[in-house]
């Protein structure tokens, strides 16, 4: 065999290692490997007076979603007697590797009734857990904080229910056709602009202009 032939060899030997590399990685870090009928997940609050839900895809280690949370939580509660304010599971875990984690730290917390709670602890403290090699213990630090079963959270974190119910909120999004992107709103299953509700001059998410929308579909609705 000459060097040429050789060298050949080896690139291609190289490409299949890291295709394989590649594979395993993406199924380890996105743990999108359910084959169950998991229902989407039904983390809502609000009293829905006027039959109207607004739905927010979001990833718990997305920055932009961290910037959008205290005013969406200030939009559910301006209008918590007359929407449902839904948040569903969109972990982008080719951008954010612990976001499949803390998905699964919420869900665990809403075993218990207390997936909101968990929600505003993730986002409070994005910056403790996001860039963790073993973000589960601060997990379970916000889980005794929120007084949960601390024994139970564990083991629900680790479940296959709780992973199938997050794989399933994602095969949810993906039936919308939209591209995959957190944070993604739908106000009774229209898709928002992200852009409509930042104020020009202050470069700020607006509660006002998100208001002012939900307004708008509650007097189309009900016309």
């Amino acid at each position: 065999m000459d060097k040429r032939f050789l060298s050949i060899l080896g690139a291609i030997i190289i490409i299949f290692i890291g295709i394989f590399l590649f594979s395993q990685h993406s199924s380890s870090g996105s743990n999108k490997n359910s084959s169950s009928n998991a229902q989407p997940t039904s983390n809502v609050q609000g009293q829905g007076s006027k039959n109207v839900t607004l739905i927010e895809y979001g990833d718990f280690q997305c920055p932009i979603c961290e910037e959008f949370y205290l005013p969406m939580k200030q939009v559910a509660a301006d209008n918590s007697q007359d929407i449902y304010f839904q948040f569903r599971n969109l972990p982008l875990t080719s951008l954010h590797p612990n976001a499949f984690s803390a998905a699964r730290a919420a869900q665990a917390a809403a075993l218990q009734g207390k997936f909101w709670q968990m929600h505003d602890k993730l986002y409070d403290n994005q910056s403790q857990w996001a860039s963790s090699s073993n973000p589960l213990t601060f997990f379970k630090t916000y889980a005794q904080e929120i007084g949960l079963n601390t024994a139970k959270f564990s083991s629900d974190y680790s479940s296959s229910g709780v992973n199938d119910t997050i794989n399933a909120d994602l095969a949810a999004f993906a039936k919308t056709g939209q591209p995959e992107a957190t944070p993604t709103f739908f106000l009774d299953g229209k898709p928002l602009n992200n852009t409509d509700f930042i104020d020009t001059q202050t470069g700020t998410i607006s509660v006002d202009k998100f208001n002012q929308a939900i307004d708008k579909e509650i007097a189309a609705k009900n016309k």
